[in-house]
């Protein structure tokens, strides 16, 4: 755990050395153009950096050197030990430099810096230890044929992977992608959020020091719709792997249609329903844990439990205690460690969920928060805001706000339940709070989502596989089956 106080946070963010180039083939270089961005603290609305802006040709120069590194075998032919060594060293430079990594997430994001330090960082580096571990230990197969034949199948890297991943948790979502990739033998593009770059070309930095070759990990900082948009069209890259929007996911099928009908693999929106039912065997660690789940990185986070379905029976007193605990969260400086809940990530975004707060206004009872807050000059601070009596149908009940907004929807039966938590274009997560075993399991296979979380919220591990259905995407991360979107199956058919 971090023990650093709010003014060592300044002294080490005042000191912070930042690399703001792109990394390609092992180096850190300019954008072709000499083209850059301005990459603000949200926290403090003070510039950061300019950071290099790619496009087109340094997408280009990125996949070349990623064709070049996986044809050449630097990686792709190493044994899968050996993978997984590297892979170790990469973890365990992660910790080493913890405090430096959390620092660049809380200053590029607004994140707390104890959630980027003690809870982000650590969570990167276990996933990816994890993926490090299987590398030796996934196995292919033997048709079973008859005599005189001897069917083979196997794993093999799918080639060249370019990975768009988010600004909400840029270390652990980019590692999300990389692990697996890198174990199955690949070679990778990524291309972080405009938002968030820092972090990722340090994370770059780091994986050519633990001894990832050049040109196996490159990183393009730059927008979605240059760097990003050239990446999905790219006619040499043989995967795209996104965490996003929904809007975003579509148009990066378009993109693969386009070209060279690439796999895509998505992980995006949700409008997660938390189902609490009146039989709940203990509220007030269901209420408690109501707000972590839907105010953790001020609501910004895919899964976010943003719509809480109370039965009508408890529905009051669960509220007040959801309210009371809510009320003790306030927002504040990220580098504060006393602070509790961050900025959002910038002022666009800020507009955006008090625009969705201005919405709860009109058709929903505000019960607590709802007002824009500034610290340090900045604007890009909300209250935990949450709304009563929302109609399943409204707005803040059907679209992702990703920002600290609950919707508190009551309900009478347990098909009403269901058929509200399933009410939304989405289906990525869900918790269910009951003390009764039959209930939680017939609802659970109700539910059209990639997960649901029995008596708590947001259940996630290396061990499990994490994605979505419907038009919260494909394909899952985390656990061996995240190995499926980073590999193919070649069939070897032997007569003898």
């Amino acid at each position: 755990m971090s023990t650093l106080s709010h003014e060592e946070w300044k002294t080490k963010a005042a000191g912070a050395v930042l690399s703001t180039r792109a990394f390609i083939n092992g180096e850190f270089v300019h954008a072709v153009s000499g083209a850059t961005y301005d990459v603000v603290n949200p926290a403090t609305q003070k510039l950061l950096a300019k950071v290099a802006s790619c496009d087109r040709p340094d997408v280009d120069r990125a996949v070349s050197a990623s064709r070049t590194a996986f044809e050449s075998g630097t990686w792709s032919d190493t044994s899968p030990a050996e993978r997984k060594t590297v892979l170790f060293r990469l973890a365990d430079l992660l910790m080493a430099r913890r405090d430096e990594l959390g620092l660049l997430i809380s200053l590029e994001m607004g994140k707390l810096i104890g959630d980027a330090v003690d809870i982000e960082v650590p969570l990167a580096a276990a996933v990816l230890r994890w993926h490090a571990e299987a590398a030796d230990k996934v196995y292919g197969e033997i048709a079973p044929t008859g005599k005189g034949d001897l069917a083979l199948i196997s794993r093999e890297p799918i080639g060249v992977v370019g990975a768009i991943v988010p600004w909400n948790f840029p270390v652990n979502l980019a590692i999300w992608k990389l692990a697996p990739a890198l174990v199955a033998g690949n070679s990778v593009v990524l291309k972080p959020s405009e938002r968030s770059p820092l972090s990722s070309i340090k994370l770059a930095e780091l994986a050519a020091e633990a001894g990832v070759p050049k040109g196996v990990l490159n990183v393009i900082p730059g927008f979605g719709s240059t760097a990003g948009r050239s990446l999905a069209l790219h006619g040499d890259v043989d995967c795209i792997a996104f965490t996003g929007s929904t809007a975003v996911g579509k148009q990066l099928l378009g993109y693969a249609s386009e070209s060279n009908m690439k796999q895509v693999w998505l992980e995006c929106g949700g409008k997660s329903p938390n189902i609490v039912f009146d039989d709940c065997a203990d509220l007030a660690a269901a209420a408690l844990t109501t707000c972590s789940g839907v105010f953790f990185n001020q609501g910004e986070v895919c899964s976010s439990n943003s719509r809480l379905l109370v039965q009508r029976r408890v529905k009051d007193q669960f509220l007040d205690a959801v309210v009371q605990n809510a009320g003790k969260i306030r927002p504040g400086d990220p580098l504060d460690p006393a602070s509790g809940m961050g900025a959002l990530v910038d002022d666009d975004h800020t507009r955006s969920v008090l625009s969705y707060i201005d919405d709860g206004r009109r058709s929903a009872v505000l019960v607590s928060g709802g007002s824009q807050l500034r610290v340090n000059g900045s604007g890009c601070f909300v209250e935990p805001t949450i709304f009563d009596e929302v109609p399943p149908d409204a707005r803040i009940a059907q679209e992702e706000i990703f920002g600290p907004v609950l919707s508190v929807i009551p309900f009478e039966t347990e098909e009403d339940a269901i058929q509200v938590a399933n009410s939304t274009i989405y289906g990525l997560a869900a918790s269910v709070w009951t003390g009764n075993l039959s209930r939680a399991l017939r609802v659970a296979r109700k539910l059209r989502v990639g997960t649901v979380s029995i008596n708590t919220v947001d259940a996630l591990s290396p061990l499990t596989p994490f994605g979505g259905t419907r038009q919260s995407g494909s394909g899952r991360d985390l656990s061996l089956h995240s190995l499926d979107k980073y590999s193919t199956l070649k069939t070897t058919w032997i007569k003898y």
